[in-house]
């Protein structure tokens, strides 16, 4: 069976653009496929290094995947921190790793533009920490965002790099995970792009209701049709498409006719879009909540993850140590 896997930012609340796009893939993968899938708390320390809450977001990414439907029996779910072996091979990696070539990639430019006052080594050495995720367990794909595809680019070339240097066939050369459909783009808030949450256009999986009512009625719009069947504008296309995923047909059908026949009333439009999303997330935030306060529970999955995860990446680092001629006395 093939080896899938992906990583998770700790920094990285779910979002409904996360539900649609990745989550729900994730599901069916977990089925089909041997998948990793793993809290990125050593990744987010390149951007957020103080520790005031990294603890917290863990445990609450933790508890978001699982009450999305991630089965800890199917897939393994584990912290990256709690794997020592994933810094041992970041370090080996590293010593093979050129400074021209983590220089020139697209993500470590935009960091430094983004964040000029913490220019740090991790930055510059993000895509070799990815790689040994990724090596670590040896996986086939991995499903990437186009932001990532380079790093993952770059992976392949580290693979390729410690096969030819040491005479082996050992790491094979990871793919981007292809779900065999376009995936579910979620739009944001704001009028634009799709749903995320550097932008803060997003509503969340754990969201109060008070706090989504308010975020749904104070989306983009416009000022209203002004002829039948008038071509939208994109904020309220991107309205119609979330009323699409969220609400009943009769619902959409009844606010398509009111546009096409310039009778329709935003306002009520997003009342009634809040109230869909409330519906739909009200039973995954009682979940989430009841899973973060469980402290039994978590312990006993985050436990499972990690002997998981751990038994495939000692494997992993003690072959990688014999062919780079790391011997006992």
């Amino acid at each position: 069976m093939e080896t899938v896997l992906s990583g998770i930012r700790s920094t990285g609340n779910l979002h409904l653009g996360n539900y649609f796009g990745a989550v729900q893939n994730f599901l069916k993968m977990q089925q089909e496929y041997n998948c990793y899938f793993f809290v990125a708390d050593y990744h987010s320390l390149t951007t957020h290094p103080k520790p005031d809450n990294l603890h917290n977001n863990v445990k609450q990414v933790f508890a978001e995947y699982l009450a999305a439907g991630i089965d800890p029996e199917l897939a393994t779910l584990y912290i990256q921190s709690d794997v020592p072996e994933i810094p041992e091979l970041y370090l080996l990696l590293n010593m093979n790793s050129y400074i021209g070539e983590l220089e020139r990639t697209t993500t470590f430019k935009d960091k430094v533009r983004k964040q000029p006052e913490n220019v740090n080594a991790g930055l510059l050495t993000y895509p070799v920490l990815m790689a040994a995720d990724i090596l670590i367990h040896r996986a086939h794909k991995v499903p990437v965002g186009k932001d990532q595809e380079q790093n993952l680019e770059m992976t392949r070339k580290f693979a390729k790099r410690f096969n030819h240097m040491y005479g082996v066939e050992y790491f094979h050369m990871p793919d981007p995970f292809n779900f065999g459909k376009e995936l579910v783009k979620v739009p944001g808030l704001d009028g634009t792009g799709k749903m995320g949450k550097s932008d803060g256009n997003g509503i969340y999986l754990a969201e109060e209701p008070a706090s989504i009512r308010k975020k749904v009625m104070s989306a983009v719009t416009d000022s209203g049709p002004v002829k039948p069947n008038q071509e939208m504008t994109e904020p309220v296309k991107n309205l119609f498409y979330l009323l699409e995923l969220m609400s009943e047909k009769s619902t959409l059908d009844h606010f398509r006719n009111a546009y096409n026949t310039c009778t329709i009333r935003y306002g009520d439009l997003k009342k009634q879009l809040a109230e869909d999303i409330i519906k739909f997330t009200d039973p995954l935030r009682t979940r989430i909540n009841e899973i973060y306060n469980d402290e039994v529970y978590l312990s006993k999955v985050v436990k499972m993850g990690e002997e998981k995860a751990r038994a495939s990446a000692s494997q992993t680092l003690k072959d990688v140590r014999k062919i780079m001629g790391f011997k006992s006395f």
